[in-house]
C-alpha cells in the first residue's frame, strides 16, 4: 500500500438531522460546499449508519411490535423490553447468547454483534414516541447509491463507506468498523509480499476500511456531537475495490463455534 504524506479527516459541521426519504448525497454535497471542502476522487467520505437508516425508512415505533412467545422469553433473560427483542429476532438469522443486557446474533447481514445493531439512542425529543432504528438493509447497496449521486454533484467519484459501533468479544470497548463500502478496499491482502527484511509474509491481510471507520469514528464521536459524517483525504490505495461483505469471516472459519 502506498505510504501517504499526510491523512487528514474532517467533521462536517452542523449537518441536519436527517428525515425518511432525504437525499444524502445532497445534503453531504450541501455540508461539503458549506465547510469549504472540495472532495477530489480518491477521497473517501464516511457516513454513519444512523442517518443512512434513517433516510431509508428503517425506524420502527415499538408500539406497533406485537411481541412473539420466543421474544419474551429471550427479553425476561436478558432484562429487555419483549418488543424490542422481537425486532432484533426480526433482524437475526440465529441467537449466539443471552445474558442481562445483551443479546448477541449472527444478523441477516453475516455480521456477529450485539442486539442486532438496532438503535434507541439519538431519535427523538424524550417524551416522544418509543423508537428503534434497524440497520439499513443493504447497506452496500447505500454506499454505492450514494457514491453515485455525489459523482453526479460534485463532478469527482470519492469512496463512500457506511460504518456501525461494534463491541468484541476479546476486547472492551466499542469501535467503528465498515458495514458498507463503494470505491475502495475493504481487505487487502499482502501474503506473498515481503517484509522489509525479505522475509515473505504468510498470513496478513489488512481490515483497511475498518481501520479507516476507525479513524472517522473518532471524528464523528459517540455521543451528542451530532457529526454523522465525515470527509477525509490524503489515503491511496492500489488493491482491488471491494464490499464489506469481505470483511465477515465465513461460517467454516468461526473460531467461537
Amino acid at each position: 500500500m502506498p505510504v501517504p504524506a499526510a491523512i487528514k479527516a474532517t467533521a462536517l459541521p452542523n449537518f441536519p438531522d436527517v428525515q425518511a426519504g432525504d437525499d444524502l448525497a445532497v445534503l453531504i454535497a450541501n455540508a461539503l460546499a458549506a465547510a469549504g471542502i472540495t472532495s477530489a476522487t480518491g477521497d473517501i467520505v464516511v457516513l454513519a449508519q444512523k442517518i443512512v437508516s434513517k433516510a431509508e425508512g428503517r425506524k420502527v415505533a415499538l408500539a406497533d411490535v406485537k411481541p412473539s412467545a420466543r421474544a419474551v422469553e429471550i427479553g425476561t433473560r436478558a432484562l429487555k423490553d419483549p418488543r424490542l427483542v422481537e425486532l432484533i429476532l426480526s433482524e437475526s438469522e440465529e441467537v449466539l447468547r443471552v445474558v442481562p443486557n445483551v443479546i448477541v446474533v449472527r444478523h441477516r447481514l453475516g455480521f456477529v454483534l450485539a442486539n442486532a445493531g438496532i438503535d434507541r439512542s439519538n431519535l427523538g425529543p424524550p417524551g416522544g414516541a418509543d423508537m428503534a432504528l434497524l440497520l439499513p438493509l443493504d447497506p452496500n447497496a447505500s454506499a454505492a447509491r450514494i457514491q453515485a449521486g455525489l459523482a453526479k454533484l460534485l463532478g469527482a467519484n470519492p469512496a463512500v463507506m457506511i460504518t456501525d459501533s461494534f463491541g468484541r468479544a476479546w476486547r472492551l470497548g466499542t469501535v467503528n468498523v465498515a458495514i458498507g463500502t463503494a470505491g475502495l478496499p475493504a481487505l487487502v491482502d499482502r501474503r506473498g509480499q515481503q517484509d522489509r527484511y525479505g522475509r515473505t509474509l504468510e498470513t496478513t491481510e489488512v481490515a483497511f476500511a475498518d481501520a479507516v471507520a476507525a479513524m472517522a469514528g473518532l471524528a464523528m464521536g459517540e455521543g451528542a456531537e451530532g457529526c454523522p459524517v465525515v470527509h477525509i483525504t490524503g489515503l491511496r490505495w492500489d488493491a482491488p475495490v471491494q464490499s464489506a461483505d469481505v470483511l465477515i469471516r465465513p461460517l467454516k472459519q468461526d473460531l467461537f463455534r
